[in-house]
């Protein structure tokens, strides 16, 4: 007995919920020689006499893709693939940047962009496209850049774009950055250390390796003199103690993926700076954020009650402290301890 068998054109596609596809096609008589990729033609396929002068299927389709209006974007930056904050370059040396991210929110992307956002562009372009990635899927994000070619501390800053233009929200920020060092800067280096060294107070870190980075201590520490120059107030001074207590309350929260005021292990401002030897009779207050010193700025910008504590006219001293964990949601952690010594 013979048996017949008709090719089959199988043609499947498969979308998320949040992209809506039109398709337009030209459909020809299937040819009888036409094997499909997905079956393997291990047998000669039977051909009928009436279709041997059947013309080449060659199929045209248009497709319109656009995003859901009522999907969520969102992102979680996994880790630096390449290039720590602090890497030291090479005047003119060309180098590529690459980050990990985690689509954790309920769009795929598709026509998703990482865009120059702010700083030093190094060369960068303007916008460079992001792999096709579904839903809680990670994927691996690059830019390739240029070192200056004068010695100094470079920053670059970039942000996640849908296809609509909008910023695409990484943890609670809405920007990354490549941060170098060139030639002979005489800038600190980001330093890595382990939870328990001298940062201060650094409860329930355990054996977590975090980065540290002194320029942005720094940096926080002279944008808040700045606003409160602004506002006709006294300049804060640096305390050792303030900064060991809130260096350890960043370490403590990058490393156990937490943004709150209340330590890992119950406690509270007052008791991080009673084990840092700060005197408590004088008053004290404190501020949290994440991202990059601008970021912080604008967090607490945007929240009176925190911008009040910025301006406070009674406080003397400041102490900022800086984590970056890569296995957490936010990745850098930023804590602000002020006071009246």
């Amino acid at each position: 007995m013979v048996r017949k068998f008709l090719p089959v054109l199988i043609l499947a596609f498969l979308f998320s919920s949040c992209i809506s596809v039109e398709v337009e096609a030209t459909k020809e008589p299937t040819p009888a020689n036409f094997v499909t990729a997905t079956l393997a033609p291990t047998k000669p396929v039977y051909v009928p006499p009436t279709l041997t002068s059947t013309p080449e299927f060659v199929p045209t389709a248009t497709f319109a893709v656009t995003l859901d209006p009522n999907c969520t974007d969102s992102a979680v930056l996994v880790r630096d693939v390449t290039i720590p904050d602090g890497t030291q370059m090479k005047p003119g040396e060309k180098f590529t940047k690459t980050w990990e991210f985690l689509n954790n929110g309920k769009c795929p992307w598709h026509g998703y962009l990482l865009k120059f956002a702010a700083g030093d562009q190094m060369n960068a372009p303007l916008s460079a496209p992001i792999p096709e990635t579904p839903l809680h899927e990670s994927v691996l994000v690059s830019v390739d850049l240029t070192a200056p070619a004068a010695d100094g501390s470079y920053t670059g800053y970039f942000t996640l774009n849908n296809p609509n233009g909008k910023d695409v929200p990484i943890g609670t920020e809405k920007t990354i950055w490549v941060k170098i060092r060139v030639g002979n800067a005489s800038v600190t280096p980001q330093s890595t250390t382990s939870g328990s060294g001298s940062s201060g107070s650094t409860s329930g870190v355990g054996n977590c390796n975090y980065s540290q980075n002194a320029g942005y201590v720094n940096q926080i520490v002279a944008l808040i003199n700045g606003e409160r120059a602004n506002a006709g107030l006294a300049e804060l001074t640096v305390n050792p103690q303030l900064e060991a207590a809130a260096q350890g309350h960043s370490a403590d929260m990058a490393c156990n993926n937490f943004l709150g005021h209340t330590g890992s292990d119950g406690s509270y401002i007052n008791d991080r700076l009673a084990r840092a030897g700060y005197p408590l009779g004088n008053g004290f207050s404190e501020v949290i954020a994440i991202g990059t010193p601008q970021d912080a700025i604008n967090q607490w910008k945007s929240d009176q009650p925190h911008w009040d504590v910025i301006l406070n006219a009674g406080s003397t001293a400041i102490g900022v402290g800086y984590a970056y964990s890569a296995n957490s949601d936010y990745g850098g952690y930023i804590t602000v301890d002020f006071g009246t010594p």
